[in-house]
């Protein structure tokens, strides 16, 4: 729930911003950031509104039957009780008719990540005589950033993941040798139980994937019909986990091959590690400058490298997705400039990936990732000692 200090700073952004307010909507969890920001317990089945003001005190408007989960909604803000769809209306014209609100909504779903709210309820509030524009950069500022604590769990998740990246590969590369190598399933099982035993914590994945499967960015391997990692293949490692106690999720991909590297295969990978490194080389040229950058410029950064190596054709994805405190592909400020318009500023307190990758259909896939988070002291990459050359194992 929020409490006065994070309503104070609310109020101070939107003041800021010249809107009137941050409108909040939800319905059965649809829209993320307005459930993070308000943090109801227990079952919520109706639609709910709830205004914070650029000045004065915070309005909520709710469902007749479901008042327990605003049991903590402080006594001194506005609730009001709403049953018939005609009560909601007005409900809703009484909260912002002559206001300019903010809403997770994006034009054109230029972002759609901050575009949570339906078309229909859009036209709602606009029918009640208000102004709607998007809460993208209050998103940023006040769902997306991390605290010091989970700074300090990341950092220590990402640095017990690439130890086991780099024990997997080396692993991956004795059984190959052998006359029973570990197929891709073998080997994500492996680290799962890695990160079993280290505390860490994984809703899905790890995508642990030989060259033709690594061409597919998505790829999980399955309990039957998994690839043998064999001598020769180019092995991609995509693992990601948190802490199991309110971590927050670094993500790491790391690239090797099974002995030797054809000359192909060695561009594609010195391609996207230097598409990586334009875009960190970026983030901190302007950030040490004091200067604004957005995700939109890093992602150039990082796909002129790959354009320039004659490899464009191959790029399917973004450069990077945000890491917020509740998702591992959260809603802030993507590192994108391919699959969507991301112009949100990359703030101090944000976090994000950074892996560009090439992907040559049924022939090979090469990826390279860090996480990078805008502190104040700076920018921050994680791990500490990320992948500068194919392992070769």
């Amino acid at each position: 729930m929020l409490d006065d200090k994070k309503l104070k700073e609310i109020q101070a952004a939107l003041v800021k911003a010249g809107v009137d307010g941050w409108l909040l909507y939800d319905f059965h969890g649809i829209n993320p950031i307005a459930g993070g920001l308000v943090q109801l317990p227990g079952l919520v089945s109706r639609r709910f509104f709830v205004f914070i003001p650029a000045n004065g005190i915070p309005s909520a408007l709710t469902h007749a039957i479901e008042q327990g989960p605003w049991r903590d909604w402080p006594s001194g803000w506005k609730k009001t009780k709403y049953s018939s769809w005609q009560q909601l209306e007005s409900g809703v014209a009484d909260l912002v008719k002559g206001k300019t609100v903010a809403m997770e909504y994006s034009a054109g779903d230029a972002v759609p990540y901050v575009d949570r709210v339906p078309a229909g309820v859009i036209e709602l509030v606009r029918n009640a005589g208000a102004k709607v524009v998007t809460s993208a950069n209050l998103v940023s500022l006040f769902y997306s950033v991390w605290s010091d604590t989970q700074r300090a769990s990341h950092e220590r998740a990402a640095e017990v993941i690439a130890q086991i990246a780099r024990e997997a590969f080396v692993l991956a590369g004795e059984r190959s040798k052998t006359a029973k190598p570990m197929d891709e399933y073998e080997l994500r099982t492996w680290i799962l139980d890695r990160f079993e035993r280290a505390g860490l914590d994984a809703d899905h994945g790890p995508i642990v994937a030989i060259g033709p499967n690594a061409a597919n960015p998505h790829y999980e391997p399955q309990p039957s019909g998994s690839a043998k990692i064999e001598r020769g293949c180019i092995l991609l490692i995509d693992l990601f986990a948190r802490e199991k106690k309110d971590g927050l999720y670094a993500d790491q991909t790391w690239m090797g091959s099974l002995g030797h590297v054809s000359e192909r295969d060695r561009k594609v990978w010195e391609a996207v590690r230097d598409a990586r490194d334009a875009a960190i080389d970026l983030l901190r040229e302007r950030t040490s400058a004091g200067k604004a950058v957005s995700g939109a410029e890093v992602d150039d950064a990082a796909r002129n490298v790959i354009n320039a190596r004659g490899f464009a054709e191959f790029v399917l994805h973004r450069t990077g997705h945000s890491i917020d405190s509740i998702s591992l592909h959260g809603s802030g400020p993507n590192i994108d400039n391919l699959e969507t318009r991301e112009e949100r500023l990359l703030i101090p307190g944000v976090g994000f990936s950074i892996e560009p990758g090439i992907y040559l259909a049924g022939d090979v896939g090469m990826r390279s990732e860090v996480n990078a988070f805008i502190g104040e002291d700076g920018v921050l990459i994680t791990p500490a000692e990320y992948q500068r050359e194919l392992i070769i194992v």
